[in-house]
């Protein structure tokens, strides 16, 4: 291979890579122990990490750090926790170390990387870089995550089309670790339903704490079926049923529903099953504060 050739293979990886290329990968490419110390020395690469380079400039974007991190800790090694949340843009990483996943035994040691030793690595490539697939990033990081924080990254990756609600909890519910259980059970919050009569018997004595009137059931309100209507009032109660998320056509129906019982002047409110089983304080308080604005 002439001289030319090599430099455009060399550009090639740099380019696929994020501006890294590692010794590993020059040597194959032709180039010298020798000739890569030469071009060291004359500032065409810049050591990252132990034979890593950056090349033509030490600057490296995000992308080309968390590149340089993966091929330093090599065999297997992917790009995971944090640094693969931000990497798949589901949650930023804004300091701290690179996190890498490795295959155990190996314990890699570098400066400004948190290794994670891990008996299997689930990884996929991602913007050319290796990394862990987003439902094992969101089971990862769930132990360090608020029931808050870990709702808006599986919403964000559900938004992205990253992740299915039922394929991640399936997923938790392989891994059996704490971040598997964690995210398991705010799934099955988030998906708890109720029978009819058995919704009817919990919200009923709610209301009544709350000081509302009885509410007709099952009634017929402008047009739609609600699930309870307190007449009195003017408050319609909607119980969303046991789905993570509702399709963009539910949502649309749902919404020109609320408009027809707003538009009417009535009340429209929603709460979730779960809510009504574990959260009847809440639930109470509200109910108490709209009929108060009633």
């Amino acid at each position: 291979m002439g001289a030319e050739s090599t430099q455009r293979s060399v550009w090639a990886v740099v380019r696929e890579q994020h501006g890294v290329v590692t010794r590993a990968q020059l040597r194959a490419l032709g180039f010298s122990e020798k000739a890569i110390r030469h071009r060291v020395r004359k500032g065409r690469l810049h050591r990252i990490w132990p034979d890593v380079y950056a090349v033509g400039r030490p600057e490296l974007t995000r992308e080309g750090l968390w590149m340089a991190a993966v091929l330093t800790c090599d065999d297997g090694a992917v790009l995971s926790h944090a640094s693969a949340a931000a990497l798949w843009r589901i949650r930023e990483q804004r300091r701290g170390p690179i996190h890498i996943s490795v295959p155990s035994p190996r314990d890699p040691r570098r400066l400004g990387i948190r290794v994670h030793r891990r008996q299997s690595v689930r990884g996929t490539t991602h913007q050319g870089i290796r990394v862990t697939n987003p439902s094992q990033t969101i089971i990862d990081l769930a132990p360090t995550l608020t029931e808050r924080q870990l709702e808006r990254i599986i919403d964000e990756a559900d938004k992205l089309d990253l992740v299915h609600p039922e394929a991640l909890r399936q997923h938790g519910a392989e891994e059996g670790r704490v971040g598997g259980s964690k995210v398991r059970t705010l799934l099955d919050k988030r998906t708890f339903l109720l029978t009819d009569s058995e919704l009817e018997r919990r919200f009923v004595p709610i209301a009544e704490a709350a000081g509302l009137s009885r509410p007709e059931t099952r009634a017929k309100v402008n047009g739609f079926k609600v699930d309870f209507f307190f007449r009195a009032e003017g408050i319609v109660v909607e119980a969303d049923s046991g789905r993570y998320h509702r399709t963009p056509s539910q949502q649309r129906r749902d919404r020109i529903r609320d408009h027809a019982h707003a538009l009417a002047g009535l009340t429209p409110v929603r709460f979730t099953h779960d809510q009504i089983a574990h959260e009847a304080s809440y639930v109470a308080d509200i109910l108490r504060r709209l009929s108060s604005n009633a």
